[in-house]
C-alpha cells in the first residue's frame, strides 16, 4: 500500500495562491497600468482621434500577444470556442471606451474617472443578477453610498451640468457587462488568449464605428477628437503610440486576470484604486483641479467600495484556496493546471 507523503500536502497547500488575494493584487496592478495609459491617452488626443488611438492599443496588443501565446503555450492558444463572447466583449469595449475618451478634452481627468467608477458598484449589481452571487444588507448599503457618490459626481442639477458627463457613465455600463462576461468564461481560457480575443475584436470594431459617427453626427466637426481623418502629427510620435498601447494592453490583462479567479463582486471595489492615482496625476501634469462635487462624490464612492471590499474579504476568508488553472505567467516547465469547480457564492 503506497502512502502519501504530508510533506508534499503541506507544501502544495501553502504555495498554492489564495484566489481572493490574487484577484485584488492582480487588480492594483491593472489601475496603475490604466492610469498611466489615460494620461497618455488624453495627452495625445490633441494631435490624434480617438479611432486611431484605440486600434493602435489593439494592434499592439496583438503583434505582443500572438507571439507570446505561440512561445508560452501551455493554456494559452490562439484559437477559442468563446468567440461570440469575445465578440461582444470587443464590442463593449469599443463602444464603450469611445465614449469615456470623448469627454477627456472637455473635463477634467478627475470627474471623467470618479463618474466612471460607478462600474464597480454596478458590477456587484449585475453579478448578483445574473451570476447569483449573494448580496446583503451590508453590500446594499455600500453599494447605496457609492451611487449617492456618483450622482454627487455627476451634479445633474448643477449649473455646470452638460450630457458630457453622462458619456463615462455609459462606459461604466459597457465595462460592467464586460467583466461579467468573461466570468462567465471563468478559468476555461488563459487572460492572454481573453485578451488577444476581446482586444482583437474591438481593434476590428473601432474603425468602422468611427466611421459610422462621423457620417451619422456632423457634430464632429466641431471637436477634432472625433474626426476619422489621418492627423497631421502623422505618426512621429510612433514611441509614444506603441506605448500607449503596451500599456493598456497590461492593465487589460490583470484586469481580466483578477475578474477570472475571484468574484466580481469582490475584486469590483478595487478598481478604486484608480481615483486617487489620477486625481494626482490630473493635478501634477495637467494643473486640474476637480470640484468640491466630485471629491465628496468621490469620497462616497471609495467609502461605500471599500467597505464592500472588507465585507468580502470576511466573507472569504475562510474559504478553501485552490490553485487558479490557467496562469497567466504559463512557464514550459511548470506543470499542467486541472480543472477545478467554480467559486462559492459569497454570503
Amino acid at each position: 500500500m503506497t502512502t502519501q507523503d504530508p510533506s508534499s500536502s503541506t507544501t502544495s497547500a501553502v504555495s498554492a495562491p489564495s484566489r481572493a488575494l490574487q484577484g485584488i493584487l492582480c487588480i492594483e496592478i491593472g489601475m496603475l497600468f490604466f492610469v498611466v495609459q489615460d494620461a497618455m491617452m488624453k495627452s495625445l488626443l490633441l494631435s490624434y482621434p480617438i479611432w486611431m488611438l484605440l486600434f493602435i492599443r489593439s494592434v499592439v496588443s496583438i503583434v505582443v500577444l500572438v507571439p507570446l501565446i505561440l512561445f508560452l503555450g501551455g493554456p494559452h492558444k490562439l484559437r477559442s470556442p468563446f468567440t461570440h463572447i469575445h465578440f461582444m466583449r470587443g464590442a463593449l469595449f469599443a463602444t464603450g471606451f469611445s465614449l469615456f475618451y470623448t469627454a477627456f478634452p472637455f473635463m477634467g481627468l478627475a470627474e471623467v474617472t470618479t463618474i466612471f467608477f460607478s462600474a464597480p458598484l454596478i458590477t456587484a449589481l449585475m453579478a448578483a443578477f445574473w451570476l447569483k452571487e449573494t448580496i446583503g444588507p451590508h453590500r446594499i448599503g455600500a453599494l447605496a453610498v457609492g451611487f449617492v457618490g456618483v450622482v454627487i459626481a455627476v451634479n445633474p442639477t448643477g449649473d455646470g451640468f452638460s450630457l458630457i458627463a453622462l458619456l463615462p457613465l455609459a462606459c461604466a455600463v459597457t465595462y460592467s457587462a464586460s467583466q461579467i462576461l468573461v466570468r462567465t468564461i471563468g478559468e476555461q481560457e488563459s487572460s492572454l488568449t481573453v485578451g488577444l480575443h476581446t482586444l482583437g475584436w474591438s481593434g476590428v470594431l473601432i474603425l468602422p464605428m468611427g466611421w459610422l459617427v462621423n457620417q451619422l453626427v456632423s457634430a464632429t466637426l466641431d471637436y477634432p477628437h472625433l474626426h476619422l481623418t489621418y492627423p497631421e502629427a502623422g505618426l512621429s510620435q510612433w514611441p509614444l503610440l506603441v506605448l500607449l498601447g503596451a500599456t493598456g494592453m497590461c492593465g487589460y490583462i490583470f484586469l481580466s486576470r483578477a475578474y477570472q479567479v475571484a468574484n466580481a463582486s469582490l475584486v469590483a471595489p478595487f478598481d478604486y484604486t484608480y481615483l486617487p492615482l489620477a486625481t494626482a496625476l490630473g493635478y501634477f501634469v495637467f494643473s486640474e483641479v476637480p470640484g468640491i462635487n466630485t471629491l465628496i462624490g468621490m469620497a462616497l464612492i471609495v467609502s461605500g467600495g471599500l467597505y464592500l471590499g472588507f465585507r468580502e474579504l470576511r466573507a472569504t476568508r475562510h474559504t478553501d484556496d485552490t490553485p487558479v488553472v490557467a496562469e497567466t505567467v504559463f512557464a514550459p516547465a511548470s506543470p499542467h493546471p486541472t480543472q477545478i469547480p467554480e467559486d462559492e457564492n459569497l454570503s
